[in-house]
């Protein structure tokens, strides 16, 4: 029974880690995006783009332990 709670806290702290990672990445790309836009830096905008891209990805990540676990 203990062994059960366990895994399943584990299994959605996994989850939840990825999920605050990912609106982390995509808060912060977004800000990188808007700056680049904003002062016609390409750089920036593509960096901005590629860290929101990131953070969609560990989103999807954080969804899949939360319905497979952290053994992925």
């Amino acid at each position: 029974m203990i062994a059960t709670h366990c895994a399943e806290l584990e299994k959605t702290m996994g989850e939840l880690t990825d999920k605050a990672k990912a609106a982390a990445n995509k808060a912060v790309g977004t800000a990188k995006e808007v700056i680049g836009d904003a002062t016609d830096n390409a750089d920036l905008q593509a960096e901005g783009q590629a860290q929101k891209a990131k953070g969609h990805v560990q989103d999807v990540s954080g969804t899949v332990k939360g319905k497979l676990g952290n053994d992925i």
